[in-house]
């Protein structure tokens, strides 16, 4: 696994859904790799999340308080975490302004857990600027597994999601580009060998 952390173990795992069988195996399924709690809803989800929690799988639907509003409060509460979005409901539009990092459509396998925290800790590894790359980029493929191309091309908020992923994308090959120009490697070794 890539991760920041020393080890998996310092990795903590809040799994969230209000279907017990699958919060319970999803944790099981973790537990062998990462530090995981286990929450069965929307106020168990708060009460858990704190800022040693480093990924959040999060159930979109609970009947008391949906994942969307437990989403909203737990960037209200700053928390440094990335958040993963669980459903068995297909993607909408709705998704483009929502703030998680990733979206995992039921049913979901022991790889699609391992493989999601694998990019959530990576991606610690990076910028504000590149996480957000991400995370749009996240929704644009989403929206485009889901969706027909006709329908995507006429959807508003897809078209903004569009450019703005165009966007930081453009910022990332021009930060690239700064760099190569500004170290020539080869010369570098050259000036210091007992460094290369």
């Amino acid at each position: 696994m890539i991760s920041p952390k020393s080890n998996s173990e310092d990795v903590t795992v809040l799994v969230v859904d209000d279907e017990r069988d699958i919060a319970d195996l999803y944790s099981t399924w973790l537990d062998e790799e990462y530090d995981v709690r286990t929450a069965y809803g929307a106020e168990g989800a708060l009460d858990r999340a704190d800022g040693a929690v480093d990924v959040v799988f999060l159930d979109r639907q609970m009947p008391e308080m949906n994942g969307d509003e437990v989403l909203e409060v737990l960037r209200e509460r700053e928390l440094d975490c990335r958040v993963v979005m669980v459903t068995a409901v297909d993607p909408d539009f709705d998704i483009v302004d929502m703030p998680f990092d990733d979206y995992l459509t039921k049913p979901v396998m022991l790889e699609d857990l391992y493989g999601a925290v694998d990019r959530m800790l990576t991606r610690e590894n990076y910028d504000e600027r590149m996480q957000e790359f991400f995370s749009l980029a996240s929704k644009k493929a989403t929206l485009e597994a889901e969706k027909e191309h006709a329908e995507l091309q006429d959807n508003e908020e897809y078209a903004r999601l569009e450019a703005e992923v165009e966007e930081l994308r453009r910022e990332a090959d021009q930060s690239v580009a700064e760099f190569s120009d500004a170290e020539d490697f080869e010369t570098l070794f050259q000036e210091f060998p007992g460094d290369a």
